[in-house]
């Protein structure tokens, strides 16, 4: 349809001509615009100026040239803007000066290529899914507003900008970015806005001391330092590396720590990015392959004479032959001088190229004619004809172009020109027509494409996370953070997954595609993961590694992995895929750059490009257009070609700095680039329309278009649903597919795989180790999948259980794992210092090892058990050990002053030296079992030699070329060795060392190496039956005794030669922290044990041992507990779990049977028996941090170091009593303690004057043993020595423990050292003085000086009998501290608190007792429950599990058994029975945070405080009745509340007024107890004092409730204090009306003031429930439950049936004495009428009281029109505390502050109106002491139809109470004088209402409750943050 060409192409065509065209003089000049100073040219007269081209270069050409049609300057810039009147009358003339066909015109499609066409057209009609464009065109209306200009002018794409979330910061520019992208030092925004205006005292990131901090502040580990990868991603990790050398051979490398290739010092182009390969070059610096430029530089000999400008000055083109002729534009004709001309100046008589080339006789022009017109046969011509300069000019019509005879016309071809349409193009006669590939659809402009699905998304890789960019908006969000330095990565659309490679971590990982999941796919064997690509069509995973030089596959999951490519592979980089048509493609940037695919399968290699490449960095695959693209940074290119290679093209060539990845998407090309730190876009075809997407990014990399059509789903999964019926890996190759194996697994068939390896060759390579298959031709070495290997030097195997076993000489320990890497387990790991040798015995299964460090040979069974030392004497750093099964022998080397090799029986009989002349450093040692040869490689002498097994015939096998042997081996004919200095693997012929080949090079840091294989030989041998008859280790042992027995380290072998005593008898025990070890010194040499506990040691800090029991006990400061367990580990159990702090002393009584212990973070000392019961604090007082503890049981007395501020020596008996300080000078840090029974002296070790002193036992004769000692810890004594740690020498010494003399080090090299023991278990213990009856005592017996004593456990005082004690204490607190619920004794003075054994608690808040069961009740809002429990931890019940939110608060009522709570979180008050069935909502209307609540049972009362916007506390009966206010002025955070049932008064704390106060039960009489208090929470009250809970101080305190005084600590230093109770038997006492059978309710008992009501629960328990006392509904009578309407609200919640008319009884409010007569027993009309006397009674009565009623009324009237209301406001202004957040795991208290608001406790004092806008009259009406506010006329009739049954209720009474409920006036419910009079009167009569709560009605069992209760205290809700 249109006919024209790519400008951008014909310029570059156009400038390559220049590069050679001759000067014309005549017609054509050329001038430098750049010489001038600018961009303009000036051409003669008569002469037109051609536009100046890149190079400033000026073309003139003759005037009359411009406008004639003809491209004379080549780029058409003398045609641009030529109105020209060729068009014929069926052509449309474009603004532009182009025809087009006039039937184009306003069809939508922009032919004449400046909208000319389709300006000023009728508007278009769109269909109904189609958005109007501005233009007119029509567009889909997915596509508005999807970031893609898509209309052409931009109107699509007019949106409003989308909001930011809140997580989100919007930049100026109205982009959101990541919240905590702000102020980050990230330029993120594309304006810079989230870095403006940041605070300036940001602090700096400072790396810890195992990291290394960039030049940009980042840390990274120290050990990449200097490891030769740019890991901090600006190279500063690399520089100042001048010890390190990390290039290659071949390589230079800069300053800056980067390697490049040597060829390009001194080349003139500044590649190193500190331009030190330009530093200080000479001018002869350039290779045989390469040619100097004039300047100096040097570039490739190849590109001398190409046609380019490679040296920039075109020194390389100058001197040339020339060769082919210049190609001119291809409308353009070349003349034989050189000269281009326009096509049509051809055989026009006129000389124009002026050598005649251009016409006759050079041309075959056809003879003019004068008579020649375009009127006579259309001049000729075959389509348009036009008249220039008197001549016949033919031209054709759009889509023709004009053939060389000048006249005829052919079709052009516009789909032979690239980027006519994006993807599809069809050519017809004189147009074409644009198509698109599946998944994509036509734009408006008919030529380009539009990808199919969600708007694009880049996906690029930042080193430090990923993140994900809009191309269209630059939108920029996070997907993945904190990553070490992510380089590649890919995706897979269809998984959602990502995938990157990070290449400081040396890893593969993968995650979601919204940033979750994050987890490794591959993690061993790579070095330098730089490409990855994702097959998504047969899910496989494809990387390249530089550092490994490979291409390898897998799996997506990380399983079945293989080498794929691994020859003649230098250094892989991008790769790329293309699975529809099974095809790999990859780059390499090596010696010999280079470009290569071949099929997926690794078949069909192919080079694609290896000319003009250096540094082919990106690769990628346009899927629709069928080409690749790349990017070479160092050629500063993006170039393309087809996919097979052909039709190479540079896209790009100049503004590349340092392109790195590139991708591709719809017409566009997205690329990263290194120096400028952005993300690029440009047009695909011509380059044109650059731009940049996102600039001022960290370290951009890798980029992927993350779009569905970047992975087309058109493809053919080549292996079907079956994986191609393969075993293992099924790779598509081409149109078909292989099955291939892992590596080095060999191929059965065409399908299936060998299932293991026969023989592969071992090697480690300290990071990881690796094996070389055998089974297979590749030879390939494969890394087997290891966790946490760190310095890996030895190697050995097992082809039995197909274990390989290697040590570790950083983490100090020998390792095994199956030869595939699972069941990885480590087999010995303590005792080790550089475990260097290693050799398994394969006929018995053990392991033997040789230990530089220990200089110790060693063997232990296979899994490390039973292990012993075999050879300590005279070794000097052993090196390599094998062993010969087969004779009995093990060999070694030993590296230390006297180099040797030494051999010895495998029992460590029989040692002698075989060799020990001519070595250095003998490493290496292997037998050759068939020729009966030892060899051994020697790094000093360079050889490798052989002898005999016995020394001799000793021989130099390899005397040459080995720069550093180290490993060595031996396989059927051949030796293999490990080379340092080579890094390399070779091997030879074992008997002649010829043959040598490299198996393997470049791997850095080879150690050992073996050959694993099956067929090692079998010996006979007595071990393998029964053992040998040993008991323990059966070693072989050369002939003839061919074997002998053994025992573990520190255990002596017994006369009889086989059998090992049970364990160690005289032995020291010490602890190191993390672990408990033992040294026998039964034996002749130091070797310590460690105790095998399976269980993790945190902190282990003192240690004790029962030698009697057989058990060690130890104490962990970090676990804060005390366990013990056997002395060979065995029956581990923790003793002590509570109550501890720091235990820095333990001592175990052996005699006693007892253990004590210090805790110098609660300062105390405690005793307990062996097992932890009966805990007893000895002392408590006056201690500073006790230390040491130790005991002399026969004499009764106990002695401790204290190094609190005034460091003393104490002493007591062992039963705490007759304490004396022995010494209290010349004391810093007495740490250790022992006692010297036979020599009856004290010894103590002070590391803070270094010194070890002794005293006799009272302190005299004090006198210095050893002098200096540098910082001992622990001590103790055994026979005539004494034994310490040091933790400045880490060691443990020993002494003479008269003299301190003959020191000598026991163990070395021990950090962490703490408490040391020594036990002599044959030692006969003393005499007990507990021993008969335990001393007639019935809990503890402790001695002391004189005899014993009887104690009893903490909180419980001792009998007056002296021996026996109570089970508990009588009076307590009850506490509870989030995870723990604990006592304090109120019995005796010491006030320690006593863990409470409830098990799982995990938040607990409120707290109440239940006296008559003995179980307390909490609640835990972490679980949002209310459980109850035995105080011995038994019977845990949850008592409500469902429905609760916030409970706050929580009450008993021992009398009814039910159970009141309140829930701040549904603001409700409820009740239920104790059991937890019943339950039902009392209170939820008008509550606002409600906390805590009390109950009065005797009294009917329920209190509680509300925290809400007006604070107050609140009273109602126990049924919720009879609401209202007691205190609401002057409170603030009313949190516990408490009631003294004595004085009959209500106590509370006030956390934000800071006080304690008090009142009456009426809320009168108000009064502060103390003020100021810190953070109370909770209270309570027993005897005359007041205990609150403080979470400032964290500590329980009390003070005197009468005056306020004597404010005592109880308890200090307590996290997470909540509530507190006492339990007392005098506090739960008293009885109700519910106290006898319940008041004769079906439910629900609530007992009143003067009464009780029934109740039904709210949901029903399928039992017929009834609300009259004693009576029970029939079964199938419908049950009154909460779903009926509540009718009362005076009793909210309590269901009210109205009963028959004819008896006038309610059936709720029965008294007591009532409840048990006839005439309170129905509701129906059958039951019995009140006598006459009942109501003439109640006449009388009622009388009285209407009487009364209008006296109080009167009263109450004149009181308020004369006084008035007064409200105290405050004005609480100051500092507050928030309110508290229970739901937290941590204990501690976090106090935040907030500013209360003035109106804080203004009270709202609301009238109602009437209609008439009057005030109603509040109805007060008194009916029999009744008293009724409300303008409710219901409540009126209920109290009408309860007189009759009130009389009969009350006629029995001694004394009525006349006024049960306070008058209220208003709705603000404050009480004035009258009330407040009337309400003393109720409480004055109170004395009297029960009277007749006799026992004559109350059950026996009820008669005399037991006196053991106490109230609950309240649970804030939101308070602080915990």
């Amino acid at each position: 349809m249109l006919l024209g060409y790519d400008t951008g192409f014909i310029l570059e065509l156009f400038l390559d001509i220049h590069k050679t065209r001759f000067p014309i003089t005549k017609l054509v000049c050329f001038c430098f615009a750049a010489i001038a100073g600018n961009t303009e040219c000036s051409c003669g007269r008569n002469h037109f100026t051609c536009a100046v081209n890149t190079f400033g270069e000026c073309t003139c050409i003759p005037a009359p040239w411009q406008c004639d049609g003809d491209n004379d300057c080549g780029d058409h810039s003398d045609e641009d803007g030529c109105m020209l009147p060729t068009c014929s009358p069926l052509d449309f003339h474009c603004d532009n000066g182009k025809c087009i066909r006039r039937s184009w015109v306003c069809d939508g499609d922009n032919d004449c290529e400046d909208d000319s066409d389709e300006q000023d057209c009728p508007p278009r009609e769109c269909e109904e899914d189609e958005f109007h464009c501005q233009n007119g065109y029509c567009i889909r209306s997915l596509w508005h507003c999807d970031g893609d200009n898509d209309c052409g002018d931009n109107s699509d794409e007019q949106c409003d900008l989308r909001k930011c979330s809140d997580k989100e910061f919007r930049c100026t520019d109205g982009s959101c970015i990541a919240e905590h992208w702000y102020c980050d030092g990230d330029t993120d925004c594309k304006d810079g806005s989230d870095e403006e205006n940041c605070p300036s005292d940001v602090p700096m990131v400072t790396c810890s001391m195992e990291e290394f901090q960039c030049s940009y502040g980042r840390c990274i580990l120290d050990i990449y330092h200097c490891d030769g990868d740019d890991d901090c991603g600006d190279w500063s990790d690399e520089s100042d590396c001048s010890s390190h050398q990390p290039c290659r051979s071949g390589e230079f490398m800069c300053s800056s720590g980067l390697c490049i290739n040597a060829g390009w010092r001194c080349d003139g182009d500044s590649d190193c990015d500190d331009q030190s390969d330009e530093k200080n070059c000479t001018t002869s610096t350039c290779t045989t392959d390469q040619f100097r430029c004039k300047s100096g530089r040097c570039v490739r000999l190849s590109w001398r004479c190409d046609g380019e400008d490679d040296c920039s000055d075109n020194s390389d083109e100058v001197g040339c032959e020339k060769t082919d002729s210049p190609q001119c534009a291809p409308d353009q004709f070349l003349c034989g001088n050189g000269r281009c001309i326009g096509q049509r100046k051809v055989c026009n008589e006129v000389s124009d190229c002026g050598d005649g080339s251009d016409e006759s006789p050079h041309q075959n022009c056809r003879p003019r004619s004068s008579e020649e017109t375009c009127n006579v046969n259309n001049g000729g011509c075959a389509q348009k004809c036009q008249m220039a300069r008197g001549l016949v000019q033919c031209t054709c019509h759009t889509g023709f172009r004009l053939k060389d005879d000048g006249r005829s016309c052919q079709d052009v071809n516009e789909c032979s020109e690239e980027g006519y349409c994006s993807q599809g193009c069809t050519n017809t006669e004189g147009g074409f027509q644009c198509w698109c590939v599946h998944g994509y659809e036509l734009r408006p402009d008919k030529r380009s494409c539009k990808a199919l699905g969600p708007e694009p998304v880049l996906l690029f890789a930042n080193r430090i996370d990923i993140r994900q960019v809009l191309p269209h908006r630059s939108e920029y969000t996070l997907l993945l953070n904190n990553l070490e330095n992510a380089i590649a990565l890919d995706f897979h659309h269809s998984m959602e997954l990502v995938f990157w490679s990070d290449v400081t971590l040396d890893r593969i990982m993968k995650a979601n595609l919204n940033g979750s999941n994050v987890q490794e796919v591959v993690s061993t064997g790579l070095e330098s993961p730089g490409g990855l690509a994702i097959d998504w069509i047969h899910d496989k995973l494809y990387w390249t590694d530089s550092g490994t030089s490979r291409i390898e596959v897998a799996n997506v999951d990380g399983t079945h992995r293989k080498v794929l490519l691994w020859q003649n592979m230098e250094k892989p980089r991008a790769i790329a895929l293309h699975p529809i048509e099974g095809k790999i493609y990859w780059t390499d940037w090596g010696n010999t750059p280079r470009i290569e695919y071949a099929n997926m399968d690794g078949s069909n290699r192919r080079i694609i490009a290896d000319t003009h490449l250096f540094w082919p960095n990106g690769l990628t695959i346009d899927y629709a257009g069928h080409r690749m693209y790349w990017v070479d940074a160092k050629h500063h290119v993006i170039e393309r070609a087809d996919l097979d290679g052909s039709n190479r093209k540079a896209v790009i060539s100049q503004g590349l700095p340092h392109p790195f990845a590139i991708t591709v998407f719809e017409d566009s090309l997205y690329w990263t680039d290194w120096h400028t730190k952005s993300i690029n876009s440009a047009n695909k075809f011509t380059g044109k329309n650059q731009a940049i997407i996102r600039n001022k990014l960290h370290f951009p990399m890798d980029i992927h278009t993350l779009h569905p059509q970047r992975q087309p789903a058109g493809g053919r999964n080549r292996c079907g649903n079956n994986n191609g019926g393969c075993s293992h890996l099924c790779l598509p190759s081409n149109k078909t597919f292989t099955c291939t194996c892992p590596t080095g697994f060999q191929k059965i068939d065409n399908f299936n795989c060998a299932q293991s390896l026969d023989k592969f060759l071992l090697f480690a390579r300290r990071t990881d180790i690796r094996r070389i298959s055998f089974d297979t031709e590749d030879k390939s070495d494969d890394v087997i999948p290891l966790a946490d290997v760190r310095s890996a030097v030895a190697l050995d195997w097992d082809s039995k259980d197909e274990y390989i076993y290697w040590s570790d000489v950083t983490t100090d320990s020998i390792n095994r794992a199956k030869w595939d890497g699972s069941r990885q387990q480590v087999v010995v790991d303590t005792s080790l210092e550089s475990p260097a040798g290693l050799a398994f015995d394969w006929v018995t299964s053990k392991l033997y090892w040789t230990d530089a460090g220990t200089d110790r040979v060693e063997v232990s069974n296979a899994d490390g058990s039973m292990r012993t030392v075999l050879i300590w004497e005279n070794l000097d750093r052993p090196r390599d050990i094998v062993v010969d099964p087969i004779g009995g022998y093990m060999y070694w080397t030993d590296w230390g002053a006297n180099p040797k090799i030494e051999r010895a029986g495998m029992d460590a009989s029989n040692r002698i030296v075989i060799i020990s002349s001519n070595l250095t450093w003998p490493n290496g040692l292997a037998i050759d079992y068939e020729t009966e040869r030892l060899y051994w490689a020697d790094a000093g002498m360079k050889t490798i030699e052989f002898s005999n097994l016995d020394g001799t015939d000793r021989q130099v096998l390899i005397g040459s070329q080995l720069p550093h042997p180290f490993g060595l081996t031996l396989y059927l004919d051949k030796i293999y060795w490990t080379d340092w200095q080579s890094k390399s693997i070779q091997s030879a012929n074992k008997l002649s060392g010829l043959g040598r080949v490299t198996l393997r090079e470049n791997l850095e840091n080879l150690m050992d190496i073996h050959m694993f294989h099956r067929h090692r030989s079998p010996v006979p041998t007595v071990c393998k039956v029964n053992n040998g008859g040993c008991s323990h280790l059966c070693l072989l042992a050369p002939l003839p005794k061919s074997s002998s027995c053994a025992c573990p380290t520190g255990i002596n072998l017994q006369s009889d030669g086989k059998t090992c005593a049970h364990g160690m008898n005289s032995f020291l025990i010490f602890a190191r922290r993390t672990d408990i070890r033992m040294v026998s010194l039964d034996i002749p040499y130091f070797a310590d044990v460690v105790l095998a506990i399976n269980e993790s040691l945190k902190n282990t800090i003192a240690i004790a041992v029962d030698p009697k029991g057989g058990k060690v006990y130890w104490s962990d400061s970090t676990l804060k507990k005390i366990s013990r367990s056997n002395l060979n580990g065995t029956e581990y159990e923790d003793i002590i779990t509570t109550g501890l702090m720091t235990t820095d002393g333990l001592a175990v009584d052996a005699v006693g049977r007892k253990i004590y212990w210090t805790d110098t973070g609660t300062n105390r000392i405690e005793v307990a028996n062996l097992d932890g019961s009966m805990r007893k604090v000895l002392i408590w007082q006056n201690l500073d941090s006790p230390r040491a503890i130790a005991l002399y049981h026969e004499m009764g007395y106990m002695f401790w170091t204290d190094w609190g501020e005034h460091a003393k020596l104490e002493r007591s008996a062992m039963d705490g009593t007759g304490r004396v300080v022995l010494i209290s000078s010349n004391l810093g840090w007495p740490n250790g303690l022992a006692i010297d029974k036979a020599g009856s002296q004290l010894l103590w070790a002070d590391a803070h004057t270094e010194r070890i002193e002794a005293a006799d036992l009272n302190g005299a004769n004090r006198r210095t043993l050893v002098s200096p000692v540098q910082h001992p810890y622990g001590l103790t004594l055994l026979g005539p020595h004494i034994y310490w740690t040091d933790w400045q020498t880490r060691s443990i010494q020993r002494t003479d423990k008269n003299t301190g003399g003959s020191s000598i080090t026991v163990r070395g090299n021990l950090p962490g050292l703490m408490d040391i023991q020594a036990v002599d278990r044959d030692k006969p213990l003393g005499f007990n003085k507990c021993g008969v009856r335990n001393g007639g005592c019935s809990h503890l017996c402790l001695p002391n000086p004189s005899s014993l004593s009887c104690s009893c456990p903490t909180g419980i005082q001792l009998k007056s009998d002296g021996r026996t004690c109570d089970n508990s204490p009588e009076t307590y607190l009850l506490f509870s501290s989030r995870g723990s619920i604990r006592r304090i004794s109120l019995d005796t003075k010491d006030h320690t608190d006593v863990y409470v054994p409830v098990p799982e608690l995990n938040n607990v808040i409120s707290l109440d007792y239940d006296s008559v069961d003995g179980k307390v009740y909490y609640t835990d809002v972490y679980l949002d429950v209310i459980r109850r429990a035995n105080l011995n931890g038994s019977t845990l019940e949850t008592v409500i599990g469902h429905g609760l939110k916030t409970t706050d608060g929580l009450a008993v009522d021992w009398v009814a058994r039910n159970l009141y709570w309140t829930d701040t979180g549904r603001n409700t008050i409820e009740v239920a029975r104790l059991d937890g069935s019943n339950r039902k909502v009392l209170i939820n209307n008008s509550l606002d945070e409600p906390r805590a609540i009390a109950v009065f049972p005797r009294k009917g009362y329920l209190f509680w405080t509300d925290w809400g916007h007006i604070a107050k506390i609140e009273r109602s009966h126990l049924d919720g009745s009879e609401r209202k206010v007691l205190i609401n002025t002057d409170l603030g955070w009313p949190n516990g509340l408490t009631l003294d049932y004595d004085t009959r008064r209500i106590y509370w704390v006030d956390a934000h007024l800071d006080r304690i106060e008090s009142s009456d039960l009426n809320g009168k009489l108000r009064q502060i107890l103390i003020s100021p208090v810190s953070h109370p929470f909770a209270l309570t009250q027993q005897d005359r004092w007041i205990y609150w809970t403080d979470w400032q101080t964290k500590s329980i305190q009390r003070v005197d409730k009468y005056t306020g005084r004597s404010k005592e600590t109880i308890l200090a230093n307590v996290e997470g204090l909540m509530d507190i109770i006492v339990v007392s038997p005098q506090r739960q006492t008293g009885t109700n009306f519910c106290g006898v059978n319940n008041g004769g309710c079906t439910h629900l008992c609530f007992a009143r003031t003067m009464d009780f009501v029934c109740a039904c629960p709210d949901e029903s328990d399928g039992k017929p429930c009834s609300t009259i006392p004693g009576y029970v509904p029939p079964a199938d009578t419908s049950t009154t439950s909460a779903t009926q309407p509540d009718k009362s609200h005076k009793n909210p919640g309590v269901s009210t049936e109205k009963p028959t008319p004819p008896v006038h009884t309610p059936g709720k409010n029965c008294s007591v004495h009532g409840a048990g007569l006839a005439n309170c027993n129905t509701e129906r009309g059958d039951g019995p009428v009140p006598s006459d006397e009942s109501l003439h009674m109640s006449y009388i009565i009622g009388g009285v009281l209407t009487v009364l009623a209008f006296l109080v009324l009167i009263a109450a009237f004149i009181i308020y029109r004369h006084k008035k209301s007064k409200f105290a406001d405050p004005g609480v202004s100051n500092l507050t505390y928030s309110n508290p957040s229970y739901r937290t795991s941590t204990q501690e208290v976090k106090i935040e502050t907030v500013q209360k608001p003035p109106i804080y406790n203004q009270l709202r004092c609301k009238k109602e109106t009437g209609i008439d806008n009057s005030y109603t009259k509040e109805k007060i009406k008194i009916v029999e002491g009744i008293c009724l506010l409300s303008s409710d006329e219901l409540y009126w009739e209920d109290l009408k139809q309860m007189k009759p049954s009130r009389g009969g209720i009350l006629r029995d009474h001694v004394c009525m109470k006349t006024d049960t409920v306070s008058l209220q006036a208003s709705s603000c419910g404050s009480l004035d004088d009258a009330e407040m009079e009337q309400l003393l009167q109720e409480e004055q009569q109170s004395e009297c209402s029960s009277v007749h709560t006799t026992t004559a009605t109350t059950p026996e069992r009820h008669g005399s409750l037991p006196d053991t209760g106490w109230e609950i205290q309240c649970k804030p809700s939101t308070e602080s943050e915990v």
